[in-house]
């Protein structure tokens, strides 16, 4: 749109398998793939709009007849924020020696 030719969906599909593959960082992609913002912008992208959940459903039905199917999402880092979320309070979390000393306490009155 900026009169800049735009990189071909294969091209980028293979550099964020490729990423994905070896766990770079989207700016360590080799450049045969295109511009590393590109293939960034392009996954974001195509998550929202649930492009490799089509990808993993065709493929699941070009298995066939299969008991289990699974995927290994090992790869997938938490988001920066994530790590802060139980300070927070979103996950309530049993602590043994904050109950052990309310009980004290208690015990004493």
């Amino acid at each position: 749109s900026h009169g800049i030719p735009r990189v071909d969906d294969l091209r980028i599909l293979s550099g964020i398998i490729y990423v994905i593959k070896h766990g770079l960082q989207w700016k360590d992609a080799p450049r045969e793939y295109g511009p590393h913002k590109t293939l960034y912008n392009r996954f974001i992208r195509w998550s929202r709009l649930g492009v490799f959940n089509k990808i993993f459903m065709e493929l699941v039905e070009k298995q066939g007849d299969t008991e289990w199917l699974m995927i290994d999402a090992t790869h997938l880092k938490a988001h920066r924020t994530a790590a802060s979320l139980p300070k927070k309070g979103s996950f309530p979390l049993y602590r043994a020696d904050k109950r052990r000393t309310e009980l004290q306490t208690s015990r004493r009155l």
